[in-house]
């Protein structure tokens, strides 16, 4: 049987990392920039990590369902002091598209509705409510549990009312920073706005934190620029560094109801040992201030460089938009100076490296990229 072939690799054969490098087959050393798409949180085979899970791998098939119940409930304590959403519920999954379509499904369950309103270039996922990158504002597909998704312009707050004037929109779902988009910001203005015209409608506010959350954006979620509060938050990536895991944090608006929502392995022993282990480590090495000082560093080089178009994101979430494709930018970056970057559309190149990325690091990228230029 062979592999599905659907994802297309680099001629490079990594074979160990530790923190922000890899090295290859051949002994190559390479500055890891892109970190997985953001599941890299605090670093490569960081040694207590390794530790954390190491233990749990070897009591395997000891376990009862109250000892992983009560696992989960110390990560569920620990994750909502980190994150300021103590009050907040907790419900553990195994990817970002599974939060995803459980927030729609429990919005759905919530208010009864089956419309959504999503954002032209967002995208959430590969599920049934994946946001298609279109220049068509307004696109109607049939989504979770027979929802229906309409895609309305970033930021455009008049738009957002004339759909949720009717009040049978279920919920709208926004990312804190557009990642597959091109690293578009929403406004802190819109943000505020869009709070108040959901509460005013009863509608569900959900904010995809996959990519942008987990401190990459110099908060612990992006959206805490704005100053606002979702019903609904959704968390994968950089939750357990690299392990299968992803969460949904609940408003209390919202009642349990046993078998409203379901998932096989979500919030297993290892998942959760992993992810304690990376609050651990983000709160003992203060790693969301190091992703705002490096990050702020990085969008401030990088806007100096005249051939870069333009410069968005915020903390270790950024995209650098050049006038021509960065094909052989990025091809350049990784053969010619073995630095990986990431990707957005055919005109961005994304960087979300691991939030322990050294000052010395993000200065090697910055003198590599302007000698390619």
């Amino acid at each position: 049987m062979n592999l599905f072939d659907v994802y297309p690799l680099f001629q490079v054969d990594i074979v160990k990392g530790k923190a922000c490098k890899v090295w290859d087959d051949k002994g190559q050393e390479y500055l890891d920039l892109y970190g997985g798409h953001a599941v890299i949180s605090i670093g490569h085979a960081h040694e207590h990590y390794v530790e954390k899970i190491s233990q749990q791998v070897a009591q395997l098939g000891f376990y009862s369902n109250s000892v992983i119940n009560n696992l989960q409930k110390e990560f569920a304590t620990r994750l909502g002091k980190a994150c300021g959403y103590e009050d907040y519920s907790l419900f553990l999954a195994n990817s970002g598209a599974e939060a995803n379509e459980n927030a729609l499904k429990l919005a759905s369950f919530h208010n009864g509705r089956k419309k959504v309103v999503a954002f032209k270039k967002a995208f959430h996922g590969r599920t049934s409510a994946a946001v298609r990158i279109t220049d068509n504002p307004k696109i109607v597909a049939p989504v979770n549990e027979g929802l229906e998704v309409e895609f309305l312009p970033l930021n455009d707050i008049e738009a957002v009312k004339k759909s949720l004037a009717a009040q049978d929109v279920c919920a709208v779902i926004i990312e804190g920073i557009m990642g597959v988009g091109g690293i578009q910001v929403p406004d802190n203005q819109f943000l505020q706005e869009l709070r108040e015209v959901c509460t005013a409608t009863g509608t569900v506010l959900i904010l995809d934190e996959i990519q942008s959350g987990y401190g990459r954006s110099g908060k612990f979620f992006a959206h805490q620029y704005s100053g606002i509060r979702p019903d609904l938050i959704t968390v994968a990536k950089g939750i357990a560094n690299g392990f299968p895991m992803s969460g949904l944090l609940i408003s209390p608006m919202f009642t349990p109801v046993y078998g409203m929502l379901g998932t096989t392995f979500g919030g297993n022993h290892l998942a959760c040992a992993a992810a304690l282990a990376v609050l651990d480590v983000m709160e003992d090495e203060k790693l969301i201030d190091n992703a705002a000082k490096v990050g702020q560093f990085l969008m401030d080089q990088c806007s100096k460089i005249p051939q870069i178009k333009e410069v968005r994101g915020r903390g270790m979430m950024i995209g650098l938009e050049f006038e021509q494709p960065i094909k052989e930018i990025r091809q350049a970056l990784l053969y010619d100076k073995h630095i990986f970057t990431g990707v957005s559309g055919t005109h961005v190149i994304r960087l979300l490296p691991p939030l322990c990325l050294s000052m010395e690091e993000a200065a090697q990228f910055i003198e590599a990229l302007k000698s390619l230029l």
